[in-house]
């Protein structure tokens, strides 16, 4: 690896600089972590790169999915290579350029800086893919708006199901089809010469969502519920609840193609936004009314919350096994568990995990975009 220039000072800048340079790409960097990363470039230095690679990829990632991010930032910042032109100015400073790909590609005249002879090298990335890595919390009024338009594209097919329905088999097994096989008999002279079968038919599993509302959960609900809009409005047969201190079934509400209006009058539907949360009251409520009278039978349902309850556990608990008895997959969406060092030990969190399938993140659109593939997914 070459060293950096002389211009960039000590291992606390050159830490600064390259943690600059993976926030612009979309990655969190907490500034303790930029105090670790620091520490420990000043233990191993900067001229060997395994040392400075592991330091980074120790102190600075978190999640599995973002290695590749760090490994192409990394690649570029660190383990530039002599070419003859950095060979003739070996004394000047590296200048880094990061590139924006904001879509608009079909601009007549792109900006373009000003020629230089300083070495450069660009990094681009795609405002987007920054957009999906980014947590809902820090996302601004515009970034919340493109977030909104994206889930709009999510598909949730949803595990299909058997019916009772019969419908014309392609492969000559189930039912007999007597009345289609004496009718194609009657071309032949009465012989069956082709037999016809009928199977059960498919049809989408019913897809149940509750949403907790409470004030906890006030930086990821919006988010939220946008994407229990786009399920809504993108499949048939989804039921949505919203849950704070009471149950509040807003599938009605969130039916209108336009997100403005549906979100307008999901939120004047419900009374207890941003309050507390009683999510084994919430839960008994859906199951005495709703879940086990038929709702939840065979249907995935989908809590996303954080786990954090006023109410009993013991009462969450019952809820969760009752719920688990009659639905066939259960998914939990927690924000909060991309943390670091994150453990669900949320009274409520601990109490529910035992009776759910699937535990998975829901702090950003890559997240979002992970639960449509669970929802998906075909189980036994």
């Amino acid at each position: 690896m070459a060293p950096p220039p002389e211009q960039t000072g000590d291992a606390g800048r050159i830490a600064v600089a390259f943690t600059r340079v993976l926030r612009g790409v979309g990655l969190a960097v907490p500034l303790d972590t930029v105090l670790t990363f620091t520490d420990a470039l000043g233990a191993v230095g900067v001229t060997e790169r395994d040392p400075v690679y592991w330091a980074g990829r120790a102190a600075l990632v978190h999640r599995p999915e973002d290695i590749a991010l760090f490994d192409k930032t990394f690649a570029v910042f660190w383990e530039r290579r002599r070419n003859e032109q950095l060979a003739a100015v070996e004394d000047e400073p590296l200048k880094i350029t990061i590139a924006v790909d904001d879509g608009d590609e079909g601009s007549d005249e792109p900006d373009q800086a000003p020629p230089s002879d300083e070495p450069t090298i660009t990094l681009r990335f795609s405002a987007t893919e920054v957009l999906r890595h980014k947590d809902f919390a820090d996302y601004d009024d515009a970034e919340l708006r493109e977030a909104h338009r994206l889930m709009a594209e999510l598909r949730m097919a949803g595990a299909p199901r058997d019916c009772r329905r019969l419908v014309p088999s392609r492969k000559r097994r189930g039912h007999p089809d007597l009345r289609r096989t004496v009718r194609a008999s009657l071309a032949v002279g009465g012989e069956p010469m082709r037999r016809v079968h009928l199977e059960h038919g498919q049809r989408p599993r019913r897809l149940v969502l509750l949403l907790d509302i409470s004030g906890s959960m006030e930086p990821y609900a919006r988010s939220l519920l946008r994407f229990v809009h786009a399920a809504i409005v993108g499949r048939q047969r989804v039921e949505a609840f919203a849950l704070g201190t009471r149950l509040t079934r807003i599938t009605r509400e969130l039916s209108s193609r336009d997100p403005d209006i549906a979100l307008r009058k999901a939120a004047g539907s419900v009374h207890d936004w941003s309050g507390g949360t009683r999510l084994g009251d919430g839960l008994r409520a859906f199951n005495d009314q709703w879940g086990v009278r038929g709702m939840a039978r065979g249907a995935i349902v989908v809590v996303l919350s954080d786990g954090w309850d006023r109410g009993d556990p013991a009462v969450l608990a019952e809820q969760m096994a009752r719920l688990h008895r009659v639905a066939h997959q259960i998914v939990w969406v927690n924000p909060l568990k991309v943390t670091p060092g994150y453990a669900p030990l949320a009274r409520g969190m601990a109490a529910a995990l035992p009776y759910v399938d699937d535990f998975v993140e829901g702090h950003s659109l890559l997240a979002m975009e992970e639960l449509a593939r669970v929802i998906s997914t075909v189980r036994p």
